[in-house]
């Protein structure tokens, strides 16, 4: 009999890679794409941090279970990839990591550190003292709304805002829809790393309310130095296929930058920020039933 799978670490994979069009299996034990002519593509599953379906594809039961076990997160997303619908959970929270996090978001005290730690983190200064978290967003905002007319006149682009219409992802101009597929790659590959890093994606500090809150938050820490600059690219181009463009661009930035490296050290930064230590579980708690044997991948893959 085979030994367990042992998820790789979120550092050692690669980015993402998209699908679309094709029937998603597990054929002679290898995780395959086949298309509409029966041609298989395999992929090496293990390796990936998160697999981007678009529409049109279908996936089977094992290949689905075989993701989770090797901790693929699975994200179904929609045309282009500006939409992401659903995702599947590869790993998720440890009950240590998701009570430390959930302490630091409860108390005022603790979230505004964290808030302020990451102003800190993503714009190189501390932020002005004796603010609260409403007035930092206010002073992010204004410098985030700088940022992107900076990089559209560094690139030539007519620039009117931030403006999307999440029904109709179409009626927006070209810049808009380059953000929008880039910051979806970004998402993707942020709630894999936080997934890995055993905290839950809904736990946010800035963002709050959406299940994604905490990955709104982090992949903010990495937006303006990856995927921003390169949708102002992609768009200054204005290619004939811009989504597929700039995911591939994505792609390459992602590598560049070994940003899955950098993910995970980054969140745990960040809530050291709080200065409260993890909880120790109660005294009377109940022992695991069936110890788990120690992984090669991240603390939040199931082993």
């Amino acid at each position: 009999m085979l030994p367990p799978l042992k998820p790789i670490a979120m550092k050692e994979r690669i980015s993402m890679l998209f699908i679309e069009k094709g029937e998603i299996d597990v054929l002679d034990g290898a995780f395959v794409v086949l298309d509409k002519t029966g041609v298989r593509t395999h992929i090496p599953i293990g390796s990936v941090a998160c697999l981007m379906l678009e529409p049109g594809t279908r996936v089977s039961h094992r290949a689905a279970a075989l993701a989770a076990r090797v901790g693929t997160l699975l994200v179904w997303v929609g045309e282009a990839g500006v939409r992401l619908y659903a995702s599947g959970q590869p790993g998720g929270a440890r009950s240590d990591r998701l009570l430390y996090q959930a302490k630091l978001a409860l108390d005022e005290a603790t979230r505004l550190k964290v808030v302020r730690k990451m102003y800190e983190f993503r714009f190189g200064e501390a932020p002005p003292a004796k603010r609260s978290v409403e007035q930092l967003r206010g002073i992010e905002g204004a410098r985030v709304r700088k940022t992107y007319q900076l990089l559209a006149k560094r690139h030539g682009i007519q620039w009117k805002g931030r403006n999307y219409d999440r029904t109709d992802w179409d009626k927006s101009d070209l810049p808009n829809l380059c953000l929008s597929a880039a910051t979806a790659c970004l998402y993707g590959i942020t709630e894999a790393a936080v997934l890995a890093a055993g905290y839950a994606p809904a736990v946010g500090f800035i963002h709050t309310g959406k299940p994604l809150s905490f990955v709104y938050d982090i992949a903010d820490l990495f937006k303006f130095d990856s995927v921003v600059p390169v949708a102002f690219q992609v768009a200054a181009k204005a290619p004939l296929q811009p989504e597929r463009r700039v995911r591939l661009a994505c792609r390459d930035i992602f590598r560049q930058q070994k940003i899955l490296g950098k993910i995970i050290p980054a969140i745990e930064e960040i809530l050291a920020a709080g200065e409260i230590e993890p909880p120790e579980p109660p005294k009377d708690a109940q022992p695991i039933a069936i110890p788990e044997e120690k992984g090669i991948g991240d603390v939040g893959h199931r082993h």
